[in-house]
């Protein structure tokens, strides 16, 4: 039988930025110079994005302040690596569990006492007891229940999760694995007016989402995407283009302006192994969805360039991207989410992409069904 992602359950926290009110608020802030102000209207501006969500409620225009910003003055303050984390474990736990919950609760023929494996993803804070801890005991799930954490590999993290989650089930037929992705993203984001930090403060977000992976036959009806096959790749050229380091205020991110050009020149050669080139394969003009991780408007419009894609291809990506920014790992299952709404009797195929750290390029060749 294949092995099919029965679910997906999306969730962010209640905070909404709207995107002209996060970049005022950068704009304001003490030492920014004149060149720096055009650099944050320009990016924010040009990022593609309305709104975006925190669990930080003091960032919304008309708080009270805290921790993260001086609400008297308007300056966002430097709390350290250690108070950021602190938030980081308070916050994340609660949407872990609430994902994985709605998660299960939109799998049919599937219950609790069904879940054998919990595969947590996140790069944006750390705690031991973990979240996979947390989903065990928030659901009520068996303490036998086979646990893994895939730590702090960025935007891409999802993808190595879900082909552990196939394994699994390719194992064990009878496997059923929640994979469980949350991203605190807004918890580093510190003032600045460099391009690492504009171009970061404008696109990431918080937000989270879980998937029930499983082999088991599915109620007739049921929409369903099978991982067909999983590829990855390295463009080591790029290992300086983008990066995920730890600070002492918060997680610095470098993020420079060749990575969309890497992404375009490397990535045709990069899906060959996973679909083909027409010759050995269906080939790329063959793929009749594509699920990219948005990790910003350039990042689209140069896989948009570098596949010869229709602009309507990118369509749910490019909305999950203005609805939501970038929530790192979690977002490419907003993506694939979308598209399992929209399954019908007739299978399609879907290619899901990611870029990270590295730089990384991860993908997936899924086929978008209904169970007969």
């Amino acid at each position: 039988m294949p092995v099919s992602i029965r679910s997906l359950a999306t969730v962010v926290p209640p905070t909404v930025l709207a995107q002209p009110d996060v970049r005022d608020l950068f704009a304001r802030q003490p030492g920014v110079s004149r060149l720096g102000l055009r650099r944050i209207r320009a990016v924010f501006d040009a990022a593609a994005i309305d709104t975006r969500h925190s669990v930080l409620a003091e960032l919304a225009p008309g708080a009270a302040g805290g921790r993260f910003l001086d609400a008297a003055t308007g300056t966002l303050l430097g709390p350290s690596t250690g108070a950021r984390n602190d938030v980081y474990r308070a916050a994340a736990g609660e949407l872990f569990v609430t994902a994985a919950r709605d998660a299960l609760a939109a799998a049919p023929g599937i219950e609790a006492t069904d879940v054998s494996h919990v595969i947590t993803v996140s790069c944006t804070g750390f705690y031991a007891p973990g979240p996979d801890i947390d989903v065990v005991r928030g659901l009520g799930l068996a303490p036998t229940t086979l646990r893994q954490h895939v730590g702090f590999m960025g935007c891409y993290g999802a993808f190595p999760a879900l082909r552990a989650a196939a394994d699994a089930c390719r194992a064990d037929p009878e496997a059923v694995v929640l994979v469980v992705a949350v991203e605190l993203c807004t918890l580093h984001l510190h003032a600045a007016d460099d391009t690492d930090t504009v171009l970061s403060s404008s696109l990431f977000a918080d937000g989270g989402a879980a998937a029930v992976v499983t082999a088991r036959p599915a109620p007739a009806g049921t929409a369903l995407l099978d991982l067909d096959r999983s590829g990855s790749t390295l463009v080591v050229e790029g290992a300086d283009d983008m990066a995920w380091t730890i600070g002492d205020q918060g997680f610095d991110m470098v993020l420079s302006a060749r990575v969309p050009r890497l992404v375009e020149a490397h990535l045709a050669q990069a899906l060959k192994p996973l679909v083909g080139d027409g010759e050995h394969g269906r080939g790329l003009a063959e793929v009749e969805h594509w699920a990219v991780h948005p990790g910003g408007r350039s990042i689209l419009d140069r896989v948009q360039s570098a596949l010869d894609l229709a602009p309507d291809r990118l369509d749910v990506s490019r909305e999950v991207l203005r609805r939501y920014g970038n929530m790192s790992s979690a977002t490419v299952l907003f993506v694939l989410a979308e598209f399992l709404a929209r399954a019908t009797e007739q299978p399609a195929s879907v290619c899901a992409l990611a870029f990270g750290p590295g730089v990384s390029v991860e993908s997936a060749l899924l086929t978008l069904r209904r169970a007969g």
